[in-house]
Formats: C-alpha cells, sequence, structure tokens
C-alpha cells in the first residue's frame, strides 16, 4: 500500500550507503587461458584497487595486496598485462612496474626507482620484454616560462629493469602494439594544443631482429582527425577508429590505404581519457565484436570484415565498455538501465554474466527509467538530454504539486551522460526529486560537429544548454519552476557556478570542486590537460581577458543563489581556496550556503564515509532552501 508524501521527503529504499556500493567498480578486465582478471576499486578499503583473478573453477581471489594503479596523464588506464608465466602491474604507492609470477606467487620490482609512471602495456615475445608508456618526470619544473613538463615515450623494459627508449619527441602517445609477427610496432601520438578526441596520429614503425625501430610511417590522423584505438588484427591488418567523416567508424590499414569498414552515423569510440579504452575487438579472423553510441545510448554489434557488413546483437544494455576478445569470446563491461555494471562473456552467440560490480538491493519499480529529449536552445540551435521523472513504488504523489528538478552537468566537459543505472540519480528521483541529465553541446555520441560546438564557447554553449533544458521541462509543466537546482563537479561543477554567476534560472546549486577560476587552472594543471582550455576558451595569455570574464570567482557579485560547495582540501587541480572565495562572498551577502570539506580527499572523493556524509549534506541543503 502507498502513502502521500511531499516532493523531496520520500522514504527512499536507495540510501547513501549504497551509493557508495555502487562504487565498487570493476575496470580493465583481461582474459586469460581459462582465468579472467579485472580490477575493482573498492571505496570501502579507502578506493584501493584490487587486481582479482577469477579461475575456470569459480574461485576468485586477490592476486596481490597492493593497490594496482597507474597516474600516468593523471587519469591512469591499462595499468596491467597478464601474460601466459607472470603478471605486469603498477603499484600506487611508488608508481613503479612490478611482476607477479604466476607460477610461485613471488611479487617484485621491474622499473627502476625515480620519477617515472607507466601504463599501456605490451608483451614483446620475440625479444622478451615489455614495451610501455613511459612518462619521465624528473626534470619538471613548473616554475620555468615556459615549464618543463614531464617526458613521454615509448620504451622497452626487459626482465632485468633495462630500458631502452623506442619512441620519442612527441607530447604525447599511446596505445603501441605489435603486430602478430612481432616486426611491426602501431601507436598512437599528439601534441599541444591537441587533446586525442580533436587530433591524433597514427604511425606504423618496423622493428628489426635487435627489437630496435628502422623506420616509421604515418597511416592516419592529423590535427583535425582523432584516431582511437589502433588494433592488429588475428591475420595481421591494422584497424582503426577515425572521426574523418564527423562520425568515428572503424577502419582498416590495407593496401597502403585506410578505408572505411561499415560507415554508419554512429561512435564506435569515446573521447581517450584514459589508456587502454576499447570498444573493439576480433572474435576470430572474420568478425569485430564491437560495441557504438547512437543519440547517446550504447549497443553492441558483430562486423562481418570481408563483407564490410553487421548485424546488430539484441541486449538491454545502456553502457559498455572495455572490450577484449580472446579465444572467441568476447568479455566486456555493461550496465543496463536496472543492472550497475557488470562482467559479460559474448560466445556462441549468448551472453553470459561473469561478476558484478555491485550487489543488487532494489525492486525495478522503484528505478526511474531515462526518456531522451531534444530541446531548443535559446540561441536557435539543439541540445540534448535524459530526463527522469520521480519514482518510488512505496508513494503516491502529492496531488496538484509539481516536483522539484535538479539538472545535472556531466564533467569533462568533453564527455557525455550514461543511461545506465546510476544509484547518484535513484538517490534523487526516488525521494520525489525529477532529474535531467543533460548532454550539452560539446557532449560526444552525437558526432564531431557536436562535439566541436564548445569550441572557444565553454562557459557559453554549455550554460545555455543547462539553462535551456530546465526551462523545457517547465513549459512542459514537469517541474516546479520555484524549485530548480543544478549540479555537477570538476569541469560540471564549473558549469553549475556559471549558470549561478550568470544566469537567474536556478533557485540553488551545488558544486563538488568545482572549477570557479579558469585562468588558474590554465596556469596550474597537470600536462595532459594543460592546453585543454586553448580549445575550450582562447590561449592562454593572449586571451586573459575572455578567461578572466567567464570565470565565476570574478564575478562574486553575481552570485546571489544558495550554493553547497563540497571539496577535498587535498586537490591540487581545483584548490580549496577558490571555494572559500565563493563561500565568504555568500556569507558576507547573507545568503545561504554550506562548505563541506574532507581532509585526505583530493580531485573526486574516493573513501566510502566522504561520498555518503557529501550526498546527505547536498539533500539536506536542498531540503533546506525549497521548505
Amino acid at each position: 500500500m502507498t502513502q502521500t508524501y511531499a516532493y523531496g521527503h520520500w522514504p527512499s529504499p536507495f540510501s547513501a550507503d549504497l551509493l557508495t556500493a555502487q562504487n565498487l567498480r570493476i575496470s580493465e578486465p583481461q582474459p586469460f587461458g581459462d582465468d579472467i582478471f579485472w580490477l575493482e576499486s573498492r571505496p570501502a578499503e579507502k578506493g584501493r584497487n584490487a587486481l582479482v583473478q577469477l579461475s575456470a573453477d569459480g574461485q576468485r581471489k586477490d592476486v596481490v595486496a597492493d593497490s594496482i594503479r597507474t597516474r600516468a596523464h593523471e587519469y591512469g588506464g591499462s595499468s596491467y598485462l597478464v601474460t601466459s608465466t607472470r603478471i605486469f602491474c603498477v603499484v600506487d604507492s611508488d608508481q613503479r612496474i612490478y611482476i607477479f609470477d604466476r607460477a610461485t606467487s613471488h611479487f617484485s620490482a621491474l622499473s627502476p626507482e625515480g620519477k617515472f609512471r607507466y601504463a599501456d602495456f605490451c608483451w614483446d615475445e620475440k625479444h622478451n620484454r615489455l614495451l610501455c608508456v613511459r612518462e619521465d618526470h624528473s626534470h619538471v619544473d613548473h616554475n620555468t616560462q615556459p615549464k618543463i613538463e614531464e617526458r613521454s615515450e615509448i620504451v622497452a623494459i626487459d626482465l632485468k629493469g633495462n630500458v631502452q627508449v623506442l619512441v620519442s619527441g612527441a607530447d604525447f602517445y599511446s596505445n603501441p602494439r605489435l603486430n602478430p609477427a612481432g616486426d611491426k610496432l602501431s601507436y598512437l601520438c599528439w601534441n599541444h594544443p591537441q587533446m586525442p578526441w580533436d587530433g591524433t596520429e597514427c604511425y606504423i614503425a618496423d622493428v628489426n631482429s635487435a627489437g630496435e625501430i628502422i623506420a616509421t610511417q604515418l597511416i592516419a590522423g592529423s590535427k583535425t582527425e582523432s584516431i582511437f584505438q589502433p588494433q592488429w588484427s588475428p591475420t595481421g591488418e591494422l584497424f582503426l577508429v577515425s572521426d574523418r567523416t564527423n562520425w568515428w567508424n572503424i577502419y582498416r590499414y590495407t593496401n597502403q590505404k585506410t578505408e572505411v569498414v561499415c560507415a554508419v552515423a554512429a561512435e564506435f569510440a569515446t573521447p581517450q581519457w584514459v589508456f587502454g579504452m576499447s570498444t573493439y575487438g576480433f572474435l576470430n579472423e572474420n568478425e569485430i565484436f564491437c560495441c557504438f553510441s547512437q543519440n547517446g545510448q550504447w549497443q553492441l554489434s558483430l562486423i562481418n570484415i570481408a563483407t564490410n557488413s553487421w548485424r546488430m546483437i539484441e541486449s538491454n544494455f545502456k553502457d559498455i565498455s572495455g572490450i577484449f576478445c580472446k579465444n572467441q569470446r568476447a568479455y566486456f563491461l555493461a550496465a543496463s538501465a536496472t543492472e550497475s555494471s557488470a562482467l559479460y562473456c559474448f560466445h556462441d552467440n549468448k551472453i553470459e554474466k561473469i561478476s558484478q560490480g555491485s550487489n543488487q538491493l532494489f525492486k525495478p519499480e522503484d528505478i526511474s527509467q531515462p526518456q531522451a529529449i531534444e530541446f531548443s536552445t535559446s540561441d536557435s540551435e539543439t541540445a540534448y538530454g535524459f530526463y527522469y521523472p520521480p519514482q518510488n513504488s512505496y508513494v503516491t504523489p502529492p496531488a496538484n504539486t509539481l516536483p522539484p528538478l535538479i539538472v545535472m552537468c556531466h564533467g569533462g566537459p568533453t564527455g557525455a551522460t550514461e543511461t545506465s543505472l546510476n544509484i547518484k540519480i535513484q538517490f534523487w528521483t526516488s525521494r520525489g526529486f525529477a532529474v535531467l541529465d543533460v548532454n550539452y553541446r560539446g557532449s560526444t555520441g552525437y558526432g564531431r560537429l557536436y562535439r566541436d560546438r564548445l569550441k572557444n564557447n565553454w562557459g557559453i554553449t554549455d550554460v545555455i544548454d543547462v539553462c535551456s533544458g530546465a526551462n523545457h521541462l517547465i513549459e512542459r509543466g514537469l517541474v516546479d519552476k520555484n524549485k530548480v537546482a543544478i549540479r555537477g563537479s570538476s569541469a560540471g561543477g564549473y558549469t553549475v557556478l556559471a549558470a549561478l554567476t550568470f544566469s537567474d534560472n536556478f533557485k540553488a546549486g551545488a558544486s563538488l570542486y568545482g572549477i570557479g577560476d579558469l585562468e588558474a587552472l590554465a596556469k596550474d594543471t597537470h600536462k595532459f590537460e594543460s592546453r585543454y582550455l586553448d580549445s575550450l576558451v582562447g590561449e592562454y595569455p593572449a586571451q586573459q581577458a575572455i578567461y578572466r570574464a567567464r570565470s565565476p570567482i570574478n564575478h562574486i557579485d553575481q552570485l546571489n543563489c544558495p550554493v553547497i560547495f563540497l571539496q577535498g582540501l587535498k586537490d591540487k587541480v581545483v584548490p580549496s581556496n577558490q571555494a572559500e572565495v565563493m563561500v565568504a562572498a555568500l556569507t558576507k551577502k547573507g545568503i545561504k550556503n554550506a562548505y563541506v570539506t574532507f581532509a585526505e580527499e583530493g580531485h573526486g572523493f574516493r573513501q566510502a564515509d566522504n561520498i555518503k556524509r557529501a550526498i546527505e549534506a547536498e539533500l539536506e541543503f536542498y531540503l533546506d532552501v525549497f521548505e
């Protein structure tokens, strides 16, 4: 039997504890032989990344006690590699590569001590060595003009720890991969100010019998063409994903040219924020198992290489990633609108669940289903998003009232929201809030032209879109126009602060380690993103005036809305003083605000207790403001 409660006060099956349980995330699946490996991020263990092994008999165990995580490019990814006799992995505490002997369980350091970071591994069977990307931080000096940044290079490391530099000279490298014969090396590289989704170059290098690079050829990519995941087929052909025709489609390199495998108005790639991202793999010599995104939602398909034809694989998945094929089986991570992310295997046209990241402790009828919406913006263009109405099987909504709305801004800003089960969204909808998750212009999943609309316009088009999305729902009579909040973290937090400062559409806001000062970010951030703002805002310091004009921290007099700030005190990307200046200004003006800090957290909250405390404080703040 249901009962009636005021919006925002519904008794919810989605507790803050469940929120942290969902954060037990599986990533980087790797099958080898009859065993399957993956990383498992565990908030209850202070964010430790456990390397887990599942054997053929169903036994699972943690391979090592250490947290396995690389901080290369700061965001990491591709932090371990399994071979027949060894596992190579990066230990978070010192960023060195370690070897785990699979026969003896002996665990020892491979890479030398020093200021280095490693990622994106490939085993060179012919020369008995490990290939990877290395970041050399030995000579970094941010006090010089220009800054002396870390050096990126592709290196080979033998089993005695000796390091040989194979490829260097570009600002960034990724995806070093040997062909089946071991005599050709493919890789990606790019240079400032490009980000990998702006423009990358794909090379093939010839490797001689001594393991040396003897010739290199550029085969695809440019400053305006993004290449993603070059990968050798079982027969030795190189495949890759390119956005040269607006859509990230799969190509192969044959007869000294690249040709499209299937031309589709869909995205077979996603922004390369981390190493090792994979959207396709070779199920056998003739078939590619892959995922693609259309209208912001992911799907599965099989591509026949010989005929360049494809067929859909039916599933209810909404988010798909981490594809890894081995022994005619495809392993991948996926989540649906009702189930959180899990590891699956595709074999003989069947999909089998291997392991679940988090336990399911709720009923499907308590889950708010995403509704794809398309809306006109105030500058006469089109933007997209997903609307989640309030949903709770225990509650009858009160008559003659409308729910409060929370507009969500995804991070990046080059990225996209997902429509798979997100406890952070269900936490709100099950309590009687409506949610609009906006894929503002600049988001991926809608082609390169849509993605490029944010160039030179960060703080403008994204703000227009979140405001226009909220107005769209108000005009449809779906939400209470007097109870509209906006929330976001990091880059999404910047959109929040900009929307609150430069518009009057919202009645409250939540900034989770949000960027308030674009100029400070341009001056002091890590190498991977140090020129990111060149395309989003303008070249710095030449366009300093624009940076200052778009920074909310410089227009505190216009911030007249209740805001809650949630901030890690060890955050090096967005220092806490940015939030503190705005808190002080709001307090001086007598405007309701809250400042919740976390002494041991950096840029993003990883510990379970802190994640729980943050969202509970945010809920309390909204209820207080909207009473």
